[in-house]
């Protein structure tokens, strides 16, 4: 299964992604953690330190074909000479970041992910996670099109809801299988209340519900991952739960935490 997570900038997605690749692989799956970034932080959220983050997907492993961008390269191979471990057992890889001001678009760096998230679905017992940046971007130009789901992460208020409502819009027009929003945030029953009315209004099925979290923040602070700072914290409870349903089959329980 591949699972693309997706939504504004700050709502949450690296923490969401982080903790969800090393609880999937404590339950004893094969879990390859994709930074699909430009400005790339997965590896700090998972607990990679940056002198031992893998290098960057290249471009040369990608050939172009009717179908979109493919390997030229079987992809345990790409995962073996472009991957770095990370705790549990993660495997971490990462697309390519602008090198100098002025270099272009990172048009190539797209393909390259798009390719290798591909051919992972060919990879059998491989659960892979997505974290895409904060921008419709990865939609436009295809990069999550060969997800199996995509889950977009919303915070309770307006701006953040209306970017996941467009981005759930350009999904519709892809081969992403599933679309469903993840509220995160919710300090009071009110936010997930209005998140809960925005999904039904605009027809999108909400997954599950986070409550905010000081140990969230703390973590950050801390440059720790929030699954070695509080590993108890409800929030982590709750990612189990979600992320446990989605790969066990289409029918997601609602996971609810600390709202």
């Amino acid at each position: 299964m591949r699972i693309a997570v997706a939504g504004k900038g700050g709502a949450g997605k690296t923490t969401i992604c982080a903790t969800a690749a090393r609880l999937m692989a404590r339950s004893g799956l094969r879990v390859v953690a994709i930074d699909g970034d430009t400005n790339p932080n997965l590896h700090a959220a998972i607990g990679v330190e940056g002198t031992s983050v893998a290098p960057f997907l290249p471009p040369s492993l990608v050939s172009r074909r009717f179908d979109g961008p493919r390997l030229t390269a079987p992809v345990d191979e790409v995962l073996d000479r472009h991957s770095a471990p990370a705790p549990d057992g993660v495997r971490l890889v990462r697309m390519g970041m602008p090198q100098h001001a002025d270099e272009g678009c990172m048009c190539s760096a797209h393909a390259a992910v798009s390719a290798f998230l591909a051919d992972l679905g060919t990879a059998p017992g491989t659960v892979t996670l997505l974290d895409l940046e904060a921008s419709p971007e990865h939609l436009s130009r295809g990069t999550a099109r060969h997800s199996d789901v995509l889950l977009l992460v919303a915070e309770p208020y307006y701006r953040s809801l209306e970017a996941v409502r467009l981005q759930a819009s350009l999904a519709a027009e892809t081969s992403i299988g599933r679309v469903a929003v993840v509220a995160n945030k919710c300090r009071q029953p009110s936010d997930s209340d209005a998140i809960e009315e925005y999904c039904d209004r605009h027809g999108l099925e909400l997954a599950g519900i986070l409550g905010w979290s000081e140990a969230v923040l703390e973590a950050d602070g801390a440059a720790r991952p929030l699954l070695d700072h509080a590993p108890g914290d409800p929030v982590v409870g709750a990612l189990d739960t979600l992320f446990g349903a989605l790969v066990a089959g289409p029918s997601v329980a609602r996971a609810e935490a600390g709202v």
